[in-house]
This record gives structure tokens, C-alpha cells and sequence, in this order.
């Protein structure tokens, strides 16, 4: 059974930084492409990076080089790093992994989702 296990999210003043974590068991990470996503309420979900081995695929948009997708090889774990938040980011972020094929920002592209952590930023 696949699992991906969120952490890291909270409530930060704009200007601050989070780091997310997403710690996969029954699935190897660095197999496939994974990615982060967002939503926020009356929005669809988002992709705001995603990467598959040393590839990282940069989607500016909204985040605009703020954040930073990375894994751990090791640990089966990637991460978002992101800084300078601004409320607008506030959103529930998703990691997803194991692509079915297909665009790589588009979340039908994923077969393994995790759970969602709440960022919340503040003005």
C-alpha cells in the first residue's frame, strides 16, 4: 500500500518561509516524476513544481521563483521549499507522485496523492 505522509505546513506572516515535507513508504520517489500542488478554496488545483530525477520543471506562475521542489533520495522524501510567502499563497498543498503519463502539471497526470497541509499567510 502506497502512502504519502505530509508535513510542515502552518501559518507564517508574509515575507516568511515554510518547508514542506512529504515522506513516501511502499513507493519509491525518485521513480517517477512527483510534483507539488495547491488549492485554495473555489480554485483548482495547481501545480507549483515538479521534478522526476535531477529534472526540475518550473511552473512561475503565481510562486514566481519563490519556491524550490528537492527530494531526498535516501529518506524517500521531497520537499517545497518556500520563501517570501504572501497571502495569496495561502492554499492546502498536496504532494503527488507516480505519473500515469501525460503533462506533468496537470493533477489527473498523478496516481498517489497525499493527505494536504493547510499554509496559511497572513498580512
Amino acid at each position: 500500500q502506497v502512502e504519502l505522509q505530509e508535513s510542515g505546513g502552518g501559518s507564517v506572516q508574509a515575507g516568511g518561509s515554510l518547508k514542506l515535507s512529504c515522506t513516501a513508504s511502499g513507493y519509491r520517489l525518485s521513480s517517477d516524476w512527483m510534483a507539488w500542488f495547491r488549492q485554495s478554496p473555489g480554485k483548482e488545483r495547481e501545480v507549483v513544481a515538479a521534478q522526476i530525477g535531477d529534472r526540475v520543471a518550473s511552473y512561475p506562475g503565481a510562486v514566481n521563483g519563490r519556491f524550490t521542489i528537492s527530494q531526498d533520495t535516501a529518506k524517500n522524501t521531497m520537499y517545497l521549499q518556500m520563501n517570501d510567502l504572501k497571502p495569496e499563497d495561502t492554499a492546502i498543498y498536496y504532494c503527488a507522485a507516480s505519473s500515469r503519463g501525460g503533462d506533468a502539471k496537470s493533477p489527473q497526470t498523478y496516481r498517489y496523492w497525499g493527505q494536504g497541509t493547510q499554509v496559511t499567510v497572513s498580512s
